[in-house]
């Protein structure tokens, strides 16, 4: 299992771990077994001329690969960017906030509390809540996050 994720290509980086560290593709044992052309045409001079070769280049090959995570982090990036959809909540709007208190909930039990209704806005997508399950409307202790909160349709 292990052997064969070091052998992968990363799809970020171009090249397998196993080449990130040891600067060299590893010799696979059905290689060995069924003399393949690499092992087959190997010669111990010039292979030590190659390897020199591929010491002296290290630093451009991991430079490319460090570029290359850059690009697909970016790509990845963009393709997150266009899912997401910013939640703003107005005063007044009604919500559920996201249960703090699990004790007492198995696995089937609804994870939202509520409704609350907005009370004030404090910007940075933090929102004061004020409970408006009981008799009277009460201001939740502190601000919560836009992302424990989930618009209530009535």
């Amino acid at each position: 299992m292990i052997w064969g994720i070091r052998t992968s290509v990363n799809r970020s980086t171009g090249f397998t771990p196993f080449f990130m560290v040891y600067d060299a593709e590893a010799v696979m044992p059905t290689n060995l077994e069924h003399d393949s052309p690499r092992v087959a045409n190997y010669v111990e001079t010039t292979n030590e001329v190659a390897r020199q070769d591929n010491i002296d280049q290290l630093d451009e090959t991991r430079d490319l690969a460090r570029s290359r995570t850059t690009i697909y982090q970016q790509g990845l990036r963009r393709y997150h960017s266009r899912r997401v959809r910013t939640r703003t909540f107005q005063e007044g709007d009604l919500v559920l906030r996201l249960a703090q208190d699990k004790k007492g909930m198995h696995k089937l039990s609804l994870p939202w509390e509520g409704p609350f209704a907005i009370g004030r806005v404090l910007g940075n997508d933090a929102y004061y809540l004020i409970d408006i399950r009981g008799d009277g409307q009460l201001e939740v202790g502190r601000p919560w996050n836009v992302n424990l909160l989930w618009k209530f349709y009535t």
